[in-house]
């Protein structure tokens, strides 16, 4: 009897871990979904290398909106990141630039905004005109390993100059 007892005890603490985690896994996916009013502004890349759909938008840290969706343009064949900027940062000026930066070393991307000057704020459907495309860690490696190679085959510079 002592044991059985011991056992609903111990599945009575299993299902309210489980329900615990649930709760904690709905808290997270909900959090900084902001108040659900947004504007919908496009952003055009050369390449976007890893950001995802859902990627934060951020100006100095703080995020303001997210990836709303990802495509390709067909006529130019560039990326285009639709962004979804919340609707109480609606004074950002259409001279604002966007990159593609990634937090750390190898951690995720996201789109950093660079507020512009003017007195001209972006609308629904408007179009960053200033973007700067994902910098990818393979091509910094391949272009610094490159020079490395050319800088090895090149014999050293002899000093002609004379002392008199």
């Amino acid at each position: 009897m002592q044991r059985k007892s011991i056992e609903i005890w111990v599945g009575i603490f299993m299902l309210v871990g489980i329900a615990a985690i649930v709760m904690l896994a709905v808290q997270v996916s909900a959090a900084g979904t902001g108040t659900g009013k947004s504007y919908r502004v496009e952003a055009r890349f050369d390449n976007v290398g890893g950001l995802n759909v859902k990627a934060p938008v951020m100006i100095g840290g703080v995020r303001v909106g997210r990836v709303g969706g990802i495509w390709i343009d067909k006529e130019d064949y560039v990326a285009v990141v639709g962004l979804d900027i919340d609707q109480q940062y609606d004074t950002l000026a259409v001279d604002t630039g966007a990159s593609i930066l990634t937090s750390g070393l190898l951690g995720a991307q996201f789109v950093g905004l660079s507020p512009g000057f003017s007195d001209i704020y972006l609308e629904q459907g408007d179009t960053l005109e200033l973007t700067q495309s994902a910098i990818q860690l393979e091509s910094l490696i391949s272009q610094f390993m490159f020079s490395q190679g050319q800088d090895q085959g090149q014999e050293p510079e002899k000093n002609n100059s004379k002392d008199q």
